[in-house]
């Protein structure tokens, strides 16, 4: 279909200056369109209907909201229509310029009502060129979503990537089931606080244990004595409130992931490295980033998951699986959001990290695997969560690499 060559139902040229903006409410579908149709230059809104008929169908006619309706665009054209002072509308019919297999192909896509995706049948006809381009721009695509959220971050934040970094380390430290909660743990007090701890682990425990509410037991051992005798200081040092803070949660969680391991971790990251953030950027690659994240929690968790209960011996040193889910959930979309902010159009070191980590597993990712040979990195799995949440589950085959190629073909 050649926007070049658009015609009326009259056969009046129709020249296209600006389609306008998107009506999601009642009314036309379209405002503010720009267009020629002959030799008259036309301002105002654009209706869509599948056939011309249905302008009646939803009087149309009789509402005053569509008396500025200069085009009606329709599948198919079976009568004229006017407006309330019966004045024909041009319109355009599309079914003229779309090829009849295309048609098919859309019309065999969107009938797939009980795949688990619209081309689950024929994903396998695209070419590996085509998928592997479409996933690196919806990879980066669901990394301008994440933007979103940190450029809300800094202004809430008053433009302190530190403090952002806090919060998105925190939230993603808690996991799915405590992210909410570290999250209002680190929002419990200003990043300054951070920094002015950082220089001794004990007094990060103590500040995350004590806001997290942790530390409202009996005290049955000299660490758990100590670390409240130091809270209690720090909170009134630092005029700390837990006001807002969400309760943590041990139920189903694996002791690795327990709240109380992950908040020892993340104070000993933040005891180790002083100038965090800076480290992050500056890192260029993911053995890089993996140095950052290595390194022990304080001895007490060598042997315990909770404060109540000794257990066997283990190290907690972060295992490569987890820095992975840090990376790729804080760390890349951090460093892509500074390098946008800062105008630094170039993502290549980003794209690298991501190309260099396995590809996760879950139900979503391992389905696609199953329907076509995609690739096997990160860089995939997270392009084909955002393929199924805001494309195939969407019916937005149209807006699709994949389900252009599959309309286009002609067999």
């Amino acid at each position: 279909m050649s926007l070049k060559s658009l015609q009326t139902t009259t056969q009046e040229p129709i020249i296209l200056k600006a389609v306008g903006l998107p009506n999601v409410n009642s009314g036309p579908d379209f405002f503010n369109a720009q267009l020629s149709i002959g030799t008259q230059m036309w301002a105002g809104n654009v209706e869509i209907h599948v056939k011309s008929s249905d302008w009646y169908v939803h009087h149309h006619e009789t509402d005053d909201a569509y008396d500025n309706v200069i085009l009606h665009v329709v599948w198919e054209h079976d009568m004229d229509i006017y407006r309330k002072d019966n004045t024909p509308i041009p319109t355009l019919e599309l079914k003229s310029y779309v090829f009849p297999h295309t048609f098919k192909n859309y019309t065999t896509l969107l009938n797939q009502k009980q795949s688990w995706i619209p081309c689950e049948s024929n994903i396998k006809e695209v070419d590996g060129f085509t998928v592997a381009h479409w996933l690196e721009r919806l990879y980066l695509e669901r990394l301008e979503v994440k933007y979103k959220a940190i450029e809300t971050q800094l202004l809430e934040s008053k433009h302190n990537w530190e403090a952002v970094l806090f919060w998105q380390l925190a939230k993603n430290f808690g996991l799915k089931v405590n992210g909410e909660a570290f999250l209002s743990i680190a929002k419990s007090m200003d990043f300054s606080v951070i920094r002015k701890s950082q220089h001794d682990v004990h007094q990060l425990e103590a500040l995350f244990f004590g806001q997290a509410g942790l530390l409202d037991i009996e005290a049955q051992d000299i660490y758990s004595s100590e670390l409240k005798s130091t809270y209690k200081f720090l909170k009134h040092k630092f005029s700390l409130l837990r006001d807002g803070v969400l309760p943590v949660q041990f139920f189903r969680l694996r002791p690795p992931n327990f709240p109380t391991i992950r908040l020892a971790q993340l104070a000993g990251l933040y005891s180790r490295i002083p100038k965090l953030f800076s480290s992050i950027i500056e890192a260029q690659s993911l053995n890089e980033l993996y140095t950052i994240f290595e390194g022990a929690t304080s001895a007490f968790w060598n042997t315990h998951y909770t404060f109540e209960k000794t257990s066997k011996s283990s190290s907690k040193t972060l295992t490569k699986a987890f820095m992975n889910l840090i990376i790729i959930n804080t760390i890349i979309p951090i460093k892509f959001a500074f390098n946008l902010f800062n105008r630094h159009s170039n993502q290549d070191d980003v794209v690298a990290i991501i190309q260099n980590i396995p590809m996760e597993h879950n139900s979503v990712v391992d389905k696609f695997h199953s329907l076509y040979a995609f690739g096997k990195t990160a860089l995939e799995s997270q392009a084909l969560i955002q393929l199924k949440q805001n494309y195939c589950s969407k019916n937005k085959c149209l807006q699709c690499a994949i389900g252009s190629a599959l309309l286009n073909r002609n067999s």
